[in-house]
């Protein structure tokens, strides 16, 4: 399609997004009325939002529209997916400039689109208003199909810490990115579209799982959330995290110890969990660590000791993932 948002219009560029998304049984009444429906079986709905700023969190010479759209709705149903609940709906609040192609928000839209298909959720609204910057807003929902929801304040001392999903190719693509790179392409497309283990979350609460979280800010940050909510010390076996050899190549290349993406790399959207030490897990589960009571060291050490090196992300601070 050519042209402008500006040129299309408001209610013309709504028609066009609209157009292009698919349903599924949990929608009772999509987009065009003044609220979407969704089915709620369980009479509980898991809800999360999320905001990524053009120049922030992406880069128009970095990642396609579609790559941001299948980022945007990634990050938000693997929270959804986090709580041990199954995603089943997402919101937009899209703000562009009038002079935005209008194919950027529909290929955006057909990312979003494609992103909740893997999840088994829909697209069912949202708005659009006219900016000065790109800003993409999400709002995912989930049911929790009659178990409870798996928070970070679970973890009890002697509990396996496990993880599933890739830990570091997101931190160790932007540093490709970052050095004027494209490839290796694994990685680059990792940081451009995570692939978030969504069926790992109501499988960990079946499974037990005492506490849960995404790995959005890095590994030992968001363990950090679940130490700080359960009161208690986590620690992390270095040793039985496996670093890909591509991934050794690129931190030689730029001079950085592949472990410190590993460790505080942010935006992979793994799922860590903590599970009492007599549950038989999957293989796609990577025991890396343990729950211990609380002490004077560090809520989260590495090996028995404090990680010194900087990293994690914080939106607020200075801090690269």
């Amino acid at each position: 399609m050519k042209g402008t948002v500006g040129e299309l219009g408001e209610f013309g560029l709504i028609r066009e997004l609209t157009s292009r998304l698919t349903t599924t049984p949990a929608v009772r009444v999509g987009p065009g009325d003044d609220a979407a429906v969704v089915a709620a079986p369980d009479r509980r709905v898991v809800a999360s939002t999320d905001i990524l700023l053009e120049g922030r969190h992406f880069r128009r010479d970095w990642s396609t529209a579609y790559d941001v759209g299948r980022k945007a709705a990634a990050q938000n149903l693997a929270d959804i997916a986090a709580m041990g609940a199954v995603p089943t709906a997402l919101l937009l609040g899209l703000v562009v400039p009038a002079e935005l192609p209008v194919t950027w928000p529909t290929e955006l839209m057909d990312g979003l689109r494609d992103e909740c298909q893997v999840a088994g959720a829909s697209v069912v609204g949202g708005d659009v208003v006219r900016g000065d910057t790109i800003m993409v807003s999400i709002t995912a929902l989930g049911d929790l199909r009659n178990q409870e929801p798996v928070t970070r304040a679970g973890a009890q001392p002697g509990d396996l810490v496990a993880v599933t999903g890739w830990l570091g190719w997101s931190a160790a693509g932007y540093a490709v990115l970052s050095r004027g790179f494209r490839s290796p392409r694994a990685f680059v497309e990792a940081h451009r579209r995570p692939e978030p283990p969504y069926h790992a979350g109501p499988a960990a609460a079946g499974l037990g799982a005492t506490a849960m979280c995404d790995v959005s800010d890095g590994l030992i940050a968001d363990l950090g959330h679940i130490a700080e909510a359960s009161k208690v010390r986590i620690d992390i076996r270095s040793g039985a995290i496996d670093i890909p050899s591509q991934m050794n190549d690129i931190g030689q290349a730029v001079g950085v110890d592949p472990m410190q993406w590993v460790l505080t790399g942010g935006e992979d959207h793994a799922i860590v969990a903590t599970f009492p030490p007599d549950v038989k897990l999957p293989a796609r589960w990577k025991v890396i660590g343990e729950v211990l009571n609380p002490s004077a060291l560090p809520q989260v050490t590495v090996d028995g000791a404090p990680w010194t090196s900087k990293g994690g992300w914080d939106h607020f601070g200075d801090i690269e993932s």
